[in-house]
């Protein structure tokens, strides 16, 4: 929906958006009583599940804004480099899924463009599936980077990340694509 769309009854949606404060990558922005932030430049972000053989390869890095390690599918942005503004979400996929992880894919399919915390993030991400991988190096990411690749079961996958919370480390939202089964299980 628009602003000018007749359904749209917040208040605040026909407001002129302020700008408080921008740096090289984030945008923190006002509209009305809204506080929000963006991605600077409209960059997004691209997200992979890449799945091969009952497997599934997640990601673990520090992550500074929450002062823990997190576990996450492999993601990174899209035309964040000068001169790369138009970069297609699939280009980006198969450079960070190469990166983070050490594997290349076939092909990549389009699942769409989402947004995980809306409320209060205008950022989005495109998620992609990663079709046919190979392993290619180690992966781990760039220079300044410290990922972790983990190769896990996906039968193993709810046990994992219930490890993994258990020692007190942050899980992305994401991870909620492959444990859907789980949460929408019937009462017993």
């Amino acid at each position: 929906m628009s602003v000018s769309d007749p359904a749209v009854t917040d208040p605040d949606a026909n407001l002129p958006e302020e700008i408080v404060w921008q740096g090289k990558f984030i945008t923190a922005k006002v509209r009305g009583r809204w506080e929000y932030v963006g991605r600077a430049r409209n960059i997004r972000a691209a997200a992979i599940l890449a799945i091969e053989d009952g497997h599934v390869l997640l990601v673990e890095q520090y992550r500074i804004p929450l002062g823990k390690r997190s576990l996450e599918i492999p993601a990174g942005l899209i035309g964040d480099d000068d001169g790369a503004e138009g970069e297609p979400p699939e280009v980006a996929a198969a450079r960070e899924l190469e990166e983070e992880t050490g594997y290349v894919a076939e092909r990549f399919e389009n699942l769409g463009e989402y947004y995980s915390s809306p409320g209060m993030v205008s950022e989005s991400f495109t998620l992609l599936r990663a079709h046919r991988l190979t392993k290619v190096s180690e992966g781990g990411g760039t220079d300044s980077e410290d990922i972790i690749v983990h190769r896990v079961k996906l039968t193993d996958l709810r046990q994992f990340v219930a490890d993994w919370r258990k020692g007190g480390h942050a899980v992305d939202v994401r991870l909620a694509i492959l444990l859907a089964e789980d949460f929408l299980k019937e009462d017993e």
